[in-house]
């Protein structure tokens, strides 16, 4: 016969432990932190886009021909000179920390609170050039940083362990980085830790929770992209909204595809020649951000946010082949080597998805085709469905959107997978792998 938990015997067993609480409170105190660093991030961020913005309208934006590839190539120098490991997205990085194989050495090699420095610094000089990136992965990678850090304050015994502590940080960045405390605590179990041990769990909601109200105090408790007005969605909205879910599927898993074999560096000229001038290459990758942005009229640079913004207002105001554009803007960002992620980029480039599908049949339903497109897009980049369809249901408040989205989501994830492998997993393997290199056949 088992017995009850004895209460008061088992209050005073917490209230004894005075290292348990201190162990408690100093977690407690890095949470915050790690929201206040990803706060500093997103106000970095938005303060170096708007200078950028300010270089475009001058002189008809001529001026970002040297711009872009000037500050493109100082960013790629400063990062593989000073910190080679805040390159990227973060979320591989954080990903690759988690190996549990990897002693203390080889993990700060992927998260420290120099690598949170760095990326916050270069990920901000990236917007101030003006890329197609996004501040929501390095994020991840930012909290995670300054998460794990507490490890070495805590006590020998303490339950709390370091991949526990990794896991937590990269929710919360998530969480306060999109005002999506959901989408933290789904894409900490989806595309983190692949399972949630329980001890575990009450860490990363305590985090989220903390991260997420340093964001709420500095931004305030709205959504990412406002709130959609969507009638009620009919059988009329079945084809349209399978053009959008299948067109995300292949672009999303064909720019998987792509990335992957541009990051992993594969055995082709190109890559070739980016890692033998890296500085050279990083330049000529942002002339061609320069010019696809002023062709688009500058529609193409940054995260493409107030791009979305308009589209789910109504506002047709971006060119019909913003889709191309901005896919090849962003790889083209990512393959530079700049700290910067694609989550954001991948959200427009869905709503662009989704926009377009709409100007082609006409329909008065366009802000839920916008945001199909954003959850398939982003699901089939990540293959991360679940994540992909919170994220969105969060940032536009579509709650009354939660079938659609799921199966938009669900549908170009499927599609994705057969056409690229996980994303973010095979860059994490690659970086493990670069860690310890197969010695050398006779």
């Amino acid at each position: 016969m088992q017995h009850q938990p004895n209460f008061i015997q088992n209050l005073r067993n917490e209230l004894a432990d005075g290292r348990l609480w201190l162990d408690r409170s100093i977690v407690l105190a890095y949470a915050i932190a790690a929201g206040l660093s990803v706060v500093a991030f997103t106000l970095l961020a938005e303060w170096s886009f708007a200078q950028f913005e300010r270089v475009f309208h001058w002189q008809g934006g001529w001026a970002v021909l040297v711009w872009t590839p000037a500050w493109t190539a100082a960013i790629v120098w400063a990062t593989q000179r000073f910190t080679p490991g805040a390159a990227g997205s973060g979320i591989p990085q954080v990903m690759a920390a988690l190996e549990p194989a990897l002693d203390n050495t080889q993990r700060s090699r992927f998260v420290s609170l120099r690598l949170t420095l760095a990326k916050i610094v270069l990920g901000g000089a990236g917007f101030l050039a003006g890329l197609s990136i996004g501040r929501e992965g390095p994020s991840v990678q930012v909290a995670a940083g300054v998460m794990h850090h507490a490890r070495r304050w805590l006590g020998p015994q303490s339950s709390i362990t370091g991949s526990g502590l990794l896991i937590a940080g990269g929710a919360a960045g998530i969480a306060a980085a999109f005002n999506a405390p959901l989408a933290g605590v789904v894409f900490a179990i989806e595309e983190l830790s692949r399972k949630l041990e329980s001890r575990s769990s009450g860490l990363i909601i305590t985090a989220i929770v903390l991260a997420g109200l340093m964001g709420v105090s500095a931004f305030g408790n709205r959504s990412y992209f406002g709130v959609i007005q969507v009638g009620a969605l009919g059988w009329n909205t079945l084809l349209p909204g399978l053009a959008v879910a299948l067109t995300c599927g292949v672009l999303g898993g064909l720019f998987a595809k792509l990335m992957a074999a541009s990051l992993t560096h594969a055995p082709e000229r190109m890559n070739r020649l980016r890692a033998r001038y890296p500085v050279r290459f990083a330049t000529g990758c942002g002339l061609a951000i320069a010019v696809i942005g002023l062709v688009t009229g500058g529609a193409t640079f940054g995260a493409g946010s107030d791009a979305v913004k308009h589209m789910l207002e109504g506002h047709a105001d971006v060119p019909s082949f913003y889709v191309t554009l901005k896919f090849i803007a962003t790889w083209l960002s990512a393959w530079s080597g700049v700290p910067g992620g694609i989550f954001a980029p991948s959200l427009s480039i869905g709503a662009g998805v989704g926009h377009n599908v709409s100007m082609l049949v006409g329909a008065d339903y366009a802000p839920a085709l916008i945001a199909m497109g954003m959850a398939a897009f982003l699901a089939a980049v990540t293959q991360a469905p679940l994540t992909a369809f919170i994220i969105v249901m969060e940032m536009v408040d579509g709650h009354s959107m939660v079938l659609s989205l799921m199966a938009s989501a669900m549908l170009a994830s499927l599609i994705s997978r057969m056409l690229a492998r996980p994303l973010y997993e095979t860059l994490a393997q690659h970086m493990v792998a670069r860690l310890n290199p197969p010695p050398a056949s006779p």
